[in-house]
């Protein structure tokens, strides 16, 4: 079976494939996005837009990648409602990083220094100061830090609107699409073969599939391992308040929705293609925040759910060519996926209208993984 032509085939339909169909649509390119219907990361996802409260030591090229998505993630989301006619859920509150003893006081400490150290925006609270901030806090909060630009937004609500402003953007979107292989001819890649065994042609592939496996050229991959992440779904039956800004602890994090709903998450759980959520993962996130935030614990619970993120072994996205030509890969973002979506289909539609890649983007060249083996 074949189907006719595109300029593009995106496989994956998640936040990142549809970020890069809506640019490549917006550029007269013609688009399909082939969507499995399975669950991607992105359901899961909270939706944190923390660049600063989320780099650690030694992710500084990530970081440099993280701040420039999260700088214009608000003019993002302003003109995808447009164009959509749908609020994505952007919530720019900030976010209060918080320590529950002396201990996890002493480490946030050494966290504050180096953000400090890389000039980013972060302000030490005193306890009486994150409690005038966030009444809901313990009283034993030991120390938080005020994180002024780290904002968040409904993954739920961004793909659903991205997926409107695709289809208004001309292109084509198609559901229960499996995406088995990469077609090749020679060293370019030519179209994306369906499980069925249709044959979905294309002038360039992009693949965004997430932890998810498309077969692909050995020595032309890019490494993903799935990490499992669990997560609550909670809601307040009185409404929105509990707390205003994301509340982020050492092992766990709370991001308020506007409707009153919240998610708690997320466990980091190295355990192949596993799904499952657990009693202990899901006692573990209960257990950390109401220690932080007791309120929690009266919330009602909507959903238990887990979810796999797409890692490379170093911990950086593959964002543009790869090694066969026409083949470009969108995948690895780990724990950034939602909110480097945007910044990764500015890069994608660029590339595919045969434009440079910038300077700053070359740590996340997706050619770093040539010929080695998965």
């Amino acid at each position: 079976m074949t189907s006719s032509s595109f300029d593009v085939a995106v496989a994956g339909g998640g936040a990142i494939g549809l970020a890069c169909a809506w640019r490549a649509a917006e550029r007269g390119l013609r688009t399909v996005v082939l969507e499995s219907g399975e669950p991607g990361a992105w359901q899961v996802a909270a939706g944190m837009l923390a660049p600063v409260t989320e780099v650690e030591f030694g992710e500084t090229a990530l970081l440099e990648l993280n701040l420039r998505a999260a700088r214009g993630f608000g003019g993002f989301c302003g003109e995808l409602t447009e164009a959509a006619g749908e609020d994505p859920g952007y919530r720019p509150t900030g976010t209060l990083a918080v320590a529950r003893d002396a201990d996890e006081a002493e480490a946030l400490e050494r966290l504050l220094a180096f953000r400090l150290q890389l000039g980013l925006d972060v302000e030490r609270l005193r306890p009486s100061q994150a409690r005038r901030s966030e009444p809901a806090l313990a009283p034993t909060v030991r120390l938080a830090l005020d994180v002024p630009g780290d904002h968040s937004v409904d993954p739920r609500r961004m793909v659903a609107a991205l997926a409107v402003a695709f289809e208004r953007a001309g292109g084509t979107l198609r559901g229960g699409a499996r995406v088995a292989r990469v077609v090749t001819d020679g060293e370019r890649a030519t179209g994306l073969a369906l499980e069925d065994g249709e044959v979905i042609h294309a002038g360039a592939v992009v693949l965004a599939t997430g932890a998810a496996q498309v077969d692909v050229r050995e020595d032309a991959r890019v490494p993903v391992r799935p990490v499992k992440g669990q997560v609550l779904r909670l809601r307040d039956p009185r409404g929105p308040g509990l707390v205003e800004r994301t509340i982020r602890g050492p092992q766990a994090y709370l991001v308020p929705r506007a409707d009153g709903g919240y998610v708690l998450g997320a466990t980091m759980e190295e355990r192949g293609w596993d799904t499952a959520p657990t009693a202990g993962g899901m006692y573990e996130l209960l257990r950390d925040m109401s220690e932080v935030v007791p309120g929690v614990l009266e919330l009602e619970i909507e959903e238990l759910r887990a979810g796999l993120r797409p890692a490379t072994p170093d911990n950086l996205p593959a964002i543009g060519p790869g090694a066969l030509d026409d083949l470009l890969w969108a995948t690895g973002h780990f724990r950034n996926g939602i909110l480097l979506a945007p910044l990764t289909g500015d890069l994608v539609a660029a590339a595919l209208s045969g434009e440079p890649a910038p300077e700053w983007v070359a740590p996340a060249d997706p050619r770093r993984f040539a010929k080695v083996a998965v």
